[in-house]
This record gives structure tokens, C-alpha cells and sequence, in this order.
């Protein structure tokens, strides 16, 4: 049974197509595995609708960094051709740092009519009766509706000494604020440049040090990178710094020190 609750801290990083491709090499040397999403190294795709008010609240909170936040999303591994796909209701709260995130598992039509119409599915699952509880709760309060879609290609990895220690490659990072329907796929404005991987490590404690070698080693960097938060950002004019931007950035910043 897929897990319906997580724990752990995630650490964002945005790489060249050069270091990703060094980091990806140096992580299978080390003995990672492509997790049963990606075998062989075969990406996949996930699709989102991000809930939201009309005000966006949610995601202005959210790019403040609280304490604590919360969003809630729709989730697919597929884009739904029939009412019977499975789609997952994921609740993601962030809480100094820690990121706990509880989702219930139920098929397309009944996720459309509890969203929707607030129609509660049926589930003998008392866990999952819980998170649809917490769900429902969190959209009252919220008055959140579908605000963004937000679709990407992944590559997701572990670590077969510690199979709580994963990481991730996103790109083709897809957004609309039309269309809010997963079945409508996934076509939009992007988010990256085509020559960017956002990369999120997920640990449950510290990055083993092996890791660190690497990060030192490719000079990589945590970049706070919110996909859906830099939606918005870039939405209100404030263009995140890409990374083909960064060393001229850094650059100046010297020069206006020393002068």
C-alpha cells in the first residue's frame, strides 16, 4: 500500500545541465537505484492543480517563510483518461523546516465530486477518512479553489544503504492558471530554462557526508526554489535568478562591495 503519510526535510538545489548530468553519474557510482517510478532511468510525469483563493493567501503566505505553512493539491501520475484513475489529495504543511504531508488515494470521479460538490467518498480505510477530514476542513477555512496547474518530468533516486534518503530531477516544469483540469494534460509556460534541473534531496535526518563531497565538489548550491511559489512570483513581475544568470550576479555583487 503506498504510504499516506510523510516526514522528512527537503533541501532544493537548481543545476546546470552540466553539474546535473557529473551529480547523476557520481550518485549511481556511489550505489543509488532509480526508485520503481523510473526504472532503468526512464522519466516520469506528474501532474498538479494547486488550490488556492481568489486573493492567493495561500501562496502569499507561503513566499513570506513562516514557521508554519500549508498547500493543498490534486496529484496524478497520469493524465486521467477515465473516472476510475487513481489521483491522490495531498495536505503539505511545512513546519521550521520539517515538511510532513498526508494524502488519501482515491479515483478521479470521486476526488472531482468531493473537491467539487464536497461530495465525502466512501472509504473503509479510517487513515484515509482522517486525511479527507483534515482536507475538508482546510478548504473551508481557505475558501481554496484550482488556482495553478504545475506539471513536470521527474527522475526520482535512493539510496540502497538508506531508503530514506532520496533524490529527485525536475524538469520541463509546465504551469496554467487555465485549464484547471488534469485531463486536459500538459502544455503552458515553463518555468525553466531547458538547460536547468531543479534537484530536491529528501532526508529524514543530516545529508550524508558522501553527499556533501559532491555538492562541494560540483559547487552546488541550495536555492530555495519553489516551483509553484516562483509561479507567482514571476506571475506579480519578479523573475526568479536563473542559472545561467547567477555567475554575473554574484559578479557584480563583488564589484559593488569593493567600490
Amino acid at each position: 500500500m503506498p504510504e499516506l503519510i510523510f516526514k522528512r526535510r527537503e533541501k532544493k538545489f537548481l543545476l546546470s545541465l552540466e553539474q546535473y548530468n557529473s551529480i547523476l553519474r557520481k550518485i549511481l557510482q556511489h550505489g543509488m537505484r532509480y526508485d520503481s517510478h523510473c526504472k532503468d532511468g526512464n522519466i516520469y510525469s506528474i501532474y498538479n492543480i494547486y488550490f488556492d483563493n481568489d486573493n492567493n493567501t495561500v501562496i502569499r503566505r507561503s513566499v513570506s517563510h513562516p514557521r508554519f505553512k500549508e498547500k493543498f493539491r490534486l496529484r496524478s501520475y497520469t493524465v486521467p483518461k477515465s473516472g476510475d484513475e487513481e489521483v491522490y489529495l495531498e495536505l503539505k504543511r511545512k513546519i521550521n523546516g520539517i515538511v510532513v504531508k498526508r494524502r488519501a488515494g482515491l479515483s478521479y470521479n470521486d476526488a472531482i465530486g468531493f473537491l467539487m460538490d464536497g461530495i465525502m467518498p466512501q472509504s473503509k480505510d479510517r487513515l484515509v477518512c482522517q486525511v479527507l477530514k483534515e482536507i475538508s476542513y482546510y478548504l473551508h477555512i481557505t475558501n481554496a479553489r484550482p488556482a495553478v496547474y504545475l506539471s513536470y518530468d521527474r527522475i526520482a533516486m535512493f539510496d540502497s544503504g538508506d531508503p530514506h534518503f532520496r533524490i529527485t530531477f525536475d524538469k520541463n516544469i509546465t504551469t496554467r492558471r487555465y485549464d484547471l483540469e488534469l485531463s486536459k494534460g500538459p502544455y503552458g509556460e515553463k518555468l525553466l530554462y531547458d538547460d536547468e534541473i531543479l534537484m530536491e534531496i529528501k532526508i529524514s535526518g543530516a545529508i550524508p557526508k558522501w553527499f556533501s563531497d559532491i555538492l562541494t565538489e560540483e559547487k552546488a548550491y541550495m536555492s530555495g526554489f519553489s516551483k509553484y511559489g516562483n509561479e507567482y512570483q514571476r506571475r506579480m513581475g519578479h523573475e526568479f535568478l536563473h542559472f545561467r544568470d547567477r555567475p554575473l550576479a554574484i559578479y557584480y555583487d563583488l564589484i559593488t562591495k569593493e567600490h
